[in-house]
Order: structure tokens, then sequence, then C-alpha cells
């Protein structure tokens, strides 16, 4: 039987317990807030991190993990492995996929390593290297894996409401006017991931009514086979979230998720986005 390890990376977002469940590997990320350093969810959780966000008079920024850290990772992996499958962040937002690939030549002697350009962020990621895992542990070999996954993209869609696009704008992600302009007008942006980068889907006046828009866009998909709903400080609205999709997903299959601090940096406090994968 082949042994095929997933590795991703904590733009994941997939809740701890499930990912040691499923024998997933996540590299983190790093945050800096001026000299300080800190290991996505390693050395700073979401709860420190979100207090500081909006405390801290310092911005923070990120970066990708290293090639050696991936280097590190796929060398003891290679020790049970016969393969690995490194599936990452949409390489239009972090150079994460681009780290895996210089590791990945790196210890090509050693173990065989296919890494993956999600074109996702979230548990848009999180839920194709959940599935990753479960064709792995259900015996099949590399490049079926790889085959596998690299056909659900396209039937995976992540819908995120921003409660502010003030965080986006700081992280250099967006054009500053128009953060200027959706906090003169109070706009609620939905924005939705295509082709590897965040675009606008729709705009709305109020809270209520984006994530009136999140459920709708959920309405609309016909057979959905996996949901995650992602927040970074309201667990409440995402768990009401849950429960008025529950008519159209099992309530009990919905998978609650938290955005962690590298995409916290970007998307700010307030923010819900929901990922689904849908039967193709």
């Amino acid at each position: 039987l082949m042994t095929i390890k997933i590795v991703t990376d904590s733009t994941a977002d997939i809740p701890s317990a499930l990912a040691k469940e499923l024998g997933i590997i996540v590299v983190p990320l790093y945050i800096r807030f001026g000299d300080e350093t800190y290991r996505d969810r390693v050395d700073i959780t979401e709860d420190e991190f979100y207090q500081r966000l909006m405390n801290d008079p310092i911005h923070p920024n990120t970066s990708q993990p290293t090639p050696q850290d991936f280097v590190n990772v796929y060398r003891e992996l290679s020790q049970q492995a016969d393969g690995i499958v490194s599936i990452h962040i949409s390489s239009k937002l972090s150079g994460t996929c681009n780290s895996a690939l210089q590791a990945k030549e790196l210890v090509a002697a050693e173990c065989p390593v296919e890494v993956v350009d999600s074109e996702m962020v979230s548990m848009g990621l999180g839920l194709l290297a959940i599935e990753a895992a479960t064709f792995a542990n259900s015996g099949k070999g590399l490049q079926q894996v790889v085959e596998e996954v690299k056909q659900l993209i396209s039937s995976t869609h992540v819908w995120a409401l921003f409660d502010t696009l003030k965080y986006l704008a700081l992280g250099g992600r967006i054009g500053k006017a128009k953060a200027l302009l959706g906090s003169v007008l109070n706009i609620k942006p939905v924005l939705v991931v295509k082709d590897g980068e965040m675009a606008p889907a729709s705009q709305v006046r109020t809270r209520a009514k984006g994530i009136g828009v999140l459920c709708d866009f959920v309405n609309k998909v016909i057979d959905i086979q996996d949901l995650a709903i992602v927040y970074s400080t309201t667990e409440r609205e995402a768990e009401s979230l849950a429960d008025s999709v529950g008519s159209i997903f099992p309530a009990e299959r919905i998978r609650l998720a938290r955005l962690g601090p590298a995409l916290g940096v970007h998307g700010g406090p307030g923010i819900l986005f929901v990922a689904l994968r849908e039967r193709v």
C-alpha cells in the first residue's frame, strides 16, 4: 500500500484537531509586528493576534514559509512516506507555492513531492487538503491523489463578507481609494475567490444583508458535498449562519473554522467566509 502524506500551509484554516485526525501536516506562515516575528498559530494564538491587530499601533505583515521550512517537513515525512502532496494558498496571493517548489527540488532524491496550487484561500484550500487526505488515506497513489484534487478545484467556491476593506488596503492588496470609498459610504463588500484572486461579488449596506448574500450563494448550489464557515472574531454570527444554511446542508456536517493570523492580517475583524465544494 502506498503511503502518501498531505502537507498544506496555515492559511488553510483547518481546525487543528481535524488536521491531526487526518494526518495533514500544516506549515505555518510568519506574522510580523515590527521586529517581532511569530509562526502562525504556533507562537501566537488567534485571540492574541486579533487583540493586537485591533489595539497595536504597528500594523502586522505576513511572509510565506521559507524553502528550508518545507525541506525540513518533507525530509521528516520522507522517512515514512512514498510520496508527498503539498497543497497551498493561491500563488497569486502568496509566495508559499514558490517556497514549496524550491524545497521539492532540494529533496527530489529522497522523496517525490507534488506541489498543487489550490487557487484558493482559507477553508477553500482546507476542503481540498481534507479531500486529498481522504484520497491518500484510502490508499491511492501519488499521481492519482494529485489528479483527483486538481479536478476538485473548479467545483470549490469561496465567498467572503468583509466588515471593512481597511486591512486589505493596509496590506497593499487593494487600491487605497476603494477602501476609502467603502468606509465613506459604509458599504459591506462581499468578495469571491475567482481564478486565484479576490474579486468583488456584491456590495450591501448592512451586515445582515451581507449575511443574506452569503446564504443566497449557498442556496444556488445544487449539490453541496462539503461546507465550511469561517469567522475571524464573531463566532456567534458564524453559528447562526450555520443554522441558516442548515436547511440546505446538514448542520452537523458544517465545518466551523477560524480565520487564522496569516489571513486575518488582510481580512481583519468581523470577517465571515463560506467555503464549499459541489458535486461535479
